[in-house]
Parts: structure tokens; sequence; C-alpha cells
């Protein structure tokens, strides 16, 4: 499933983050990839013991905790903590899949990477190229979208960022481990999810049908959740 989630950051907040950014130390971003995507990567990152992604992912996910969308569809047991990349003029990430398992630094545990996101610090039109283009189960897709908004994806997706020709794209990218790992089931929930919700806009919430529809979506959980 891949899916657009608007307005994770507000206009203000998404203001401050380029402030704080612009006054960040940017690294090589190799330094977080595999052997393989190491090879396919040129792009720069904040270090990810830095002050500047400490503060900014802790924003980011008190912003996830409070998203329905995010929830509802991701299904997260455990999020990565966000990092922050920079693709400049020439830049770029050619096609790979995300590590499977990444250490969550100083924690002591790993998590499964199920769901991929890309949070958009940058405006379209303040650079070209730079699209995020994703090979999903309905043909390949191609994201660019405002800043503040994410767009959320299978990690087993086969991806990458086209080269940057003019400007400059910032973005914040994290994993979650999902309560439910298989992609079809998950995209089987949220569509449940979403139909429960139109519903109890027309009938009330002890009507039948509500109560059928909400307790088949938790037995469903109860059922394919992994915690």
């Amino acid at each position: 499933m891949l899916l657009e989630i608007p307005n994770i950051l507000s206009g203000e907040e998404v203001l401050y983050f380029r402030q704080r950014l612009e006054a960040a130390a940017w690294t090589d971003g190799r330094v977080t990839a595999g052997e393989l995507s190491a090879k396919a990567k040129q792009n720069l990152q904040i270090p990810q013991d830095s002050a500047e992604c400490r503060e900014l992912g802790e924003i980011i996910l008190r912003a996830l905790g409070r998203n329905p969308i995010f929830n509802s569809a991701a299904l997260p047991l455990r999020v990565y903590p966000p990092l922050f990349n920079r693709y400049d003029t020439g830049m770029h990430f050619h096609a790979h899949v995300d590590n499977a398992i990444r250490p969550i630094p100083g924690a002591g545990f790993r998590i499964r990477t199920d769901v991929s996101s890309t949070l958009f610090l940058t405006d379209p039109e303040e650079y070209e190229g730079g699209e995020l283009v994703i090979q999903d189960t309905y043909g390949t897709q191609s994201v660019k979208l405002r800043a503040g908004h994410m767009v959320l994806y299978p990690s087993t997706s086969l991806h990458r960022v086209q080269k940057i020709t003019r400007g400059s794209r910032w973005a914040s990218f994290f994993w979650t481990q999902s309560m439910v790992r298989d992609d079809t089931k998950r995209a089987l929930l949220y569509d449940f999810d979403c139909s429960i919700i139109e519903t109890r806009k027309v009938l009330a919430d002890e009507h039948p049908a509500v109560l059928g529809l909400t307790s088949t979506y938790h037995n469903l959980l109860r059922q394919w959740a992994e915690l």
C-alpha cells in the first residue's frame, strides 16, 4: 500500500525544521546505508546523534502519534528515530530495497522494517528532479509532495530518488515495524477502518452494522497482530 498523508507538519513547523537544519553539520549519507545501497547512494545527512536530529525527530514522532491516518495505515509497534537527508544538484539514490532489520542506536534492540516513510521538507517548486520513484504492486509511482506531507509505502518496495538537476531536496525518512507485517493484510485493515469511519457518519455507534464491522475489524487485528 502506497499512501500520501498530508500535513504531518504545519507550515510553521516546516519553517522551524528548515532553520534548524540550515545550521546543522551535514555529512556523507552513505553512513546509514547497507553494503549494496552505499554504492548507489549520493546524498547528505545530519548525524544521527546530533542535537538537531534528536530534537526534530521527537517532534515528528509526536506528530505521528496523534495522526489517525498513520496509525491506521502503519499499525505501528515501533518507529525508528527519524533521520534527515538532503539531495543537492547532481545527487541521487539509485534503485534499492531498504535493509530488513535495523538496530536502534543506544536502545539495545532491533526493529524489522515493514513500512518506509519519507516526510518532505521542501516544496516541489524549490527543486527539479528528486522524485521518489517506488515500484508498487500496481506499477511505478513517482512521488513529489508539498513540504510537511509524507508518503508511506512497503519497505519491500524497490525505490529510488531521481537525480536533482536544480535546487535542493530536504526530507526526513524512517521506518516502522508494524503490528501486522504483511502489507496486504495491513491494506485490508486500513480499508476496513476507513469503511467503519464512513459507516459511523450515517449510522449510530450502537447500530448492529457498526458493532458488527467494528468487532470483525478487531478480531482480524487480534488474529494477525504480532506483539
